[in-house]
């Protein structure tokens, strides 16, 4: 199965598919010596390997790889590869050996990945993989599996796409009137937007951005950005002490009374009696309902 089948994008690495540290292979430091060779050898497990510092050359059949510091390779049962060391200096790299049960499409996981920037976690639970293998403090394997498992599991699925990139399914036009409302959002307050600046953000005209909105979302874009904007009404009624016209201001409503009435009449509720009512209790979420969800700011 691979990284895009559906029933199980959520968490595509059931509990039966946990990953099995392989004993005295890891987590671990290696450390080589200037134009050391390792290979060609059929590799028995799968295993991640990350340069910590110097470099490599990392071959398997036709397929050629330089390995740097910030990249992340995961090496498949039955590759016959080979390690070619920096020639110029010393080496030395992270390892994890393991195993999973077989399934078909895991030929078509990626080989490598780039380590580092603010929206990936893989170099951080490299490094904490590392550490427990070191130190092994009490418990250490069961959480270095669970540790491999979040890390294979961003490693095969990718890690966070980019502010301005599009969300699986989500057409172009809708992904980048979605990237203009977290603009406009960043700030903090969800203020109202017109069709025609959404129009004119996602680069068609109005009856094509209806349209589309409706074919995916069965609602016009402005009633879909007012529903954000009630739904960011939530955790402010649930998490905060704001007064109504506080949580208005903040969700673009003109004043308490504003907010009231377009709550109470998307909600079944008052702002009020949602607030008491608590998450357990409170109806449902719009946006969810309506399958906004994709267009919800990211941050």
């Amino acid at each position: 199965m691979t990284a895009e089948d559906g029933p199980r994008s959520e968490d595509h690495l059931r509990s039966e598919d946990r990953p099995r540290l392989v004993d005295r292979l890891g987590p671990a430091v290696g450390d080589y010596p200037p134009g050391a060779v390792f290979g060609p050898r059929t590799a028995a497990h799968f295993e991640f390997v990350w340069i910590i510092r110097g470099r490599a050359r990392w071959t398997c059949g036709e397929t050629a790889q330089d390995l740097l510091p910030g990249t992340l390779l995961l090496v498949r049962p039955g590759m016959r590869d080979h390690f070619a060391w920096d020639p110029g200096g010393s080496t030395r790299h992270g390892y994890v050996h393991f195993t999973l049960p077989a399934e078909p499409g895991r030929e078509r996981w990626p080989l490598v990945r780039e380590l580092g920037g603010r929206d990936d976690p893989m170099a951080a639970l490299c490094r904490y993989l590392l550490w427990l293998g070191t130190e092994r403090p009490d418990g250490w394997r069961p959480r270095a599996t669970g540790v491999l498992r979040l890390l294979l599991s961003v490693f095969t699925k990718g890690p966070l796409p980019a502010p301005g990139e599009p969300r699986d399914g989500v057409p172009a036009p809708l992904a980048a009137m979605a990237a203009y409302v977290r603009e406009r959002w960043s700030g903090g307050t969800a203020e109202p937007l017109t069709l025609t600046e959404l129009a004119f953000a996602a680069g068609v005209s109005q009856s094509t951005l209806c349209r589309l909105f409706r074919r995916h979302f069965r609602t016009g874009p402005v009633a879909a950005v007012e529903l954000l904007r009630l739904a960011r009404a939530e955790p402010l009624l649930w998490l905060s002490n704001l007064s109504l016209r506080a949580v208005a201001k903040q969700c673009g409503f003109a004043d308490a009374y504003h907010l009231s009435r377009r709550f109470t009449a998307v909600y079944g509720v008052t702002p009020s009696a949602f607030r008491a009512a608590g998450p357990e209790g409170a109806p449902p979420s719009p946006p969810a309902a309506a399958g906004l969800r994709a267009l919800i700011p990211r941050e």
